[in-house]
């Protein structure tokens, strides 16, 4: 199994970095959160660190599906409240540390919807605030039946904003605005109703089944699938007009491809298709 460490921030050392990829079969790609003992709180240098995974990860052309997952009792604690509530002793009260970590936040998650190969979260355990956001982010979510969610800023006084912003692109506005305004716990049955995820899971499961559907995932054309995704994120934040105006201009140039023109060709002919890649 080859792997490599993503670019290692402040906090990481060369024997226990915060996040780890592994490479466990062609073409896909696991990222995994290994901080246990913080709950893989998403500190500067965690965030930094998935930023640089997932960069790094677009540009791999032997990469076509990715897999997030993480290590410990917990998928993702959300923000490091401990580190941010640490700088209010900075002469600006922490403002631009404060800023800092919310525009490198914001970076990431523009980082996983920019990338041009499918994310998809392997969400073993409880996800909460930044964390439930980084599960609304990815592309494709596998939850543990025992797994939990929610947005509880509102509970300690900080409104879960920033990951109002990918929780209310999935999940309907009664049901996101629940979610804000109570900040209760869900459990995955729920968070699958509500679309937050794709599939519930025994816990033992939800790796292997993530692995499954980034497998077939790499086996499609992986031009295609970018093109998709690139389509998918444009198309619906558009009105209506102009989303299919859009998508039309998208088809005609994907249609042009040598994917599309190999594909059709062996649809027609009842044979596999042996995609380039262009």
């Amino acid at each position: 199994m080859n792997e490599h460490v993503a670019e290692r921030g402040s906090e990481s050392s060369a024997a226990s970095p915060l996040v780890v990829v592994t490479r466990p079969e062609p073409r896909v790609a696991v990222v995994t959160m290994s901080k246990p003992a913080s709950r893989n709180a998403l500190s500067l240098a965690m965030i930094g660190e998935l930023r640089s995974a997932f960069h790094a990860l677009a540009d791999d052309n032997g990469i076509s599906a990715i897999v997030l997952a993480a290590e410990g009792p917990a998928f993702c604690a959300g923000h490091d409240l401990k580190e941010l509530n640490a700088r209010r002793s900075d002469g600006d009260a922490g403002r631009a540390f404060f800023q800092e970590t919310m525009d490198a936040c914001a970076a990431l998650m523009l980082e996983i919807v920019r990338c041009p190969k499918p994310v998809i979260a392997a969400v073993h355990a409880t996800a909460t605030a930044a964390g439930c956001q980084l599960v609304a982010t990815c592309d494709l979510a596998v939850a543990a039946d025992t797994a939990h969610f929610c947005t509880p800023g509102v509970n300690i006084g900080l409104f879960c904003s920033t990951p109002m912003v990918a929780l209310t692109r999935n999940v309907p506005r009664k049901r996101a605005m629940e979610m804000l305004l109570l900040g209760d716990m869900i459990g995955a049955a729920d968070a699958a109703e509500y679309g937050l995820v794709n599939r519930v899971v025994p816990a033992v499961e939800v790796m292997g089944e993530a692995l499954t559907l980034a497998r077939r995932i790499a086996a499609k054309s992986p031009v295609t699938v970018a093109i998709g995704k690139e389509a998918f994120y444009a198309q619906i934040e558009q009105p209506l007009a102009g989303a299919y105006a859009y998508a039309a201009n998208v088809m005609v140039e994907n249609m042009l491809r040598r994917d599309a023109e190999e594909g059709i060709g062996a649809f027609l002919g009842k044979r596999k298709p042996e995609w380039k890649g262009c």
